[in-house]
């Protein structure tokens, strides 16, 4: 099957059995336990919905086929992710390499709450020697972003990978941007997936959700046994509610790429733009990796207005379409400061050391019409 048709009935199968009602679009099951007619055997092997539940293994069946895993796991929200992942992975003591330029609460994360019991390097992963000559005899695992949150920034998936694979060190790939889609970390090499599937899978800015994909069988079952263990796992509405965005991936996606391709030249070339960060651009220095490891460059672009704090803080409150609000991947276009939002959690010398000044603005380019975008930021620009 290719990805549309993957999108659209992988794990939807309608069961035509006698006495089925043959559902075409998966039931929500919202029973909390399940009956059994044997003491020692689970009708349909469901329990308890924190163990398994139908609707979410809809989902994650549809996840792992859309990354060409062999197996995915959905969780709360892309932190539960994240956070069931690195305590299924890592013990007291051990090491992880991870690029400088992450997602504010996936930082947040490894600082405050992990800090005191696994070590964390932080290096510029643009050039995969700066990992490389991070790894200590410690080091278990490898957390990139590709591109990165908010300055979209690449790494080379296939030679992290190479490197990870002679020192036995797991390769863990954020693909929330690009999604499975554009991209597919796994077929270069990589371990493990993790997404928020509140983004882009999701879609319509209505469900938090977060998804692990991978297909060693061994890391699958640690990770399926505290997924249970901890219990982070989403409601079977909330299940349904991914499992319905994903069948419209393929077509939301090309829009908020072809929408996302014409804001970023129309702002590289607008006099009150510094510079634009997206990796469609052939001026951005890492667009031959972007054609190597993705298939387009999706929706996610920042950019540097001239002039002050004020001067960006002024320009956000003059845009009327775009709106002014954390997160992203929706089908509307949303607009925010990384500075003062999304990564002020980061501590300002660090945050100016990676590069996310004060004048830096993030946009999720939505599906709207392009006129209307490029007139709303036009006007806001002055």
């Amino acid at each position: 099957m290719r990805f549309v048709t993957k999108a659209i009935h992988v794990g939807e199968e309608p069961d035509l059995r006698e006495g089925s009602s043959g559902d075409v679009a998966v039931p929500i099951h919202l029973s909390t336990t399940f009956a059994r007619k044997d003491v020692e055997k689970p009708t349909g092997g469901y329990e308890y919905s924190r163990t398994s539940n139908p609707a979410r293994d809809a989902l994650e069946k549809k996840l792992a086929a859309l990354e060409n895993a062999e197996f995915g796991l959905a969780f709360a929200s892309g932190m539960a992710a994240e956070s069931t992942l690195l305590l299924s992975l890592l013990k007291s003591g051990d090491h992880v390499v991870a690029c400088d330029d992450l997602y504010g609460g996936t930082r947040r994360l490894f600082r405050d709450v992990l800090q005191n019991f696994v070590e964390f390097t932080y290096v510029d992963a643009r050039n995969p020697e700066n990992v490389k000559k991070a790894i200590q005899g410690n080091t278990k695992l490898f957390w990139m972003e590709t591109p990165t949150n908010p300055l979209m920034r690449l790494c080379d998936i296939e030679a992290i990978a190479k490197i990870a694979k002679k020192k036995n060190i797991v390769t863990v790939i954020d693909n929330t941007f690009m999604t499975p889609c554009f991209q597919k970390p796994l077929d270069f090499g990589a371990d493990v997936v993790v997404h928020s599937t509140t983004k882009y899978l999701g879609g319509h800015s209505d469900v938090v959700g977060g998804a692990i994909m991978l297909s060693n069988e061994t890391l699958y079952k640690k990770i399926k046994f505290n997924q249970n263990a901890v219990g982070a796992v989403p409601s079977p509405f909330d299940c349904f509610l991914v499992v319905r965005g994903i069948k419209t991936l393929r077509l939301r996606m090309e829009r908020h790429d072809e929408n996302a391709r014409a804001l970023a030249r129309y702002l590289e070339s607008h006099p009150k733009v510094k510079k634009v960060y997206y990796p469609g651009l052939p001026s951005h220095p890492q667009h031959e990796l972007a054609k190597k490891q993705m298939s387009a460059f999706g929706g996610m672009l920042s950019f540097e207005i001239k002039g002050t704090a004020e001067d960006a803080k002024a320009f956000l409150g003059r845009v009327k379409i775009f709106a002014l609000a954390e997160s992203l991947g929706g089908v509307e276009s949303l607009i925010e400061h990384p500075a003062l939002m999304t990564h002020a959690s980061i501590p300002e010398g660090e945050r100016k050391r990676i590069g996310i000044t004060d004048t830096l603005i993030r946009v999720s380019v939505g599906t709207e019409d392009i006129e209307d975008l490029l007139g709303d930021l036009e006007q806001a620009l002055g």
